[in-house]
């Protein structure tokens, strides 16, 4: 069953935090603001840390300026969710957040939505170990396209069942039409 819904505002610290640290950081940005979620995740191989904050659209000014105020360094995005998939692992604990962002050349950008919706986000959420796999659309700043998914264990990137997925006729074409891609395995910290 496919759902999609708010928008969603993600930081990036541009650094590791620790759970400690993002916890301290999450109360200080929505302290007094209803009804906004945060999850924080720390990359595993690089020096930065991902916070999501999911809720009312009308706490998103003054999240910015507490951002501004408090993170100078951060660097906040606006991302409309377009796709959430609930995977074959739904319901379980999911530790591990990895992440794909990406722009696309303009000719090849109806195909590139057309596989992620059709074929690959599907066939990701379909692995074992996927518990979730959501796609983004951030409208005003690079890389336009985030998947991002929720994984039960590490060792369900990579898998033989995710290579399979990746290795699709579909796959093959769009994939050479990425640029600007970052890919990225985060741990959950909040």
């Amino acid at each position: 069953e496919k759902t999609v819904q708010e928008t969603v505002l993600l930081v990036s610290l541009g650094e590791r935090f620790d759970e400690a640290r993002a916890a301290d950081m999450a109360q200080r940005l929505t302290e007094g603001l209803a009804g906004v979620a945060v999850s924080a995740f720390a990359a595993v191989e690089e020096e930065d840390t991902y916070v999501y904050l999911r809720g009312a659209i009308q706490a998103l000014p003054e999240i910015h300026a507490r951002l501004a105020e408090r993170f100078p360094g951060a660097r906040a995005r606006v991302l409309h969710q377009t796709l959430d998939l609930p995977g074959a692992s739904a319901g379980q604990d999911a530790p591990w957040h990895y992440i794909v962002e990406t722009d696309v050349v303009p000719e090849a950008e109806a195909d590139l939505n057309a596989w992620y919706d059709q074929e690959h986000l599907p066939g990701l959420a379909s692995v074992p170990g996927t518990v979730r796999a959501l796609r983004y659309e951030c409208r005003d700043e690079a890389p336009r396209y985030l998947a991002c998914y929720d994984l039960h264990t590490r060792e369900t990137f990579g898998s033989p069942p995710w290579l399979a997925v990746r290795a699709t006729d579909w796959s093959s074409r769009v994939r050479p039409s990425f640029r600007n891609t970052r890919r990225t395995m985060f741990k959950k910290i909040l």
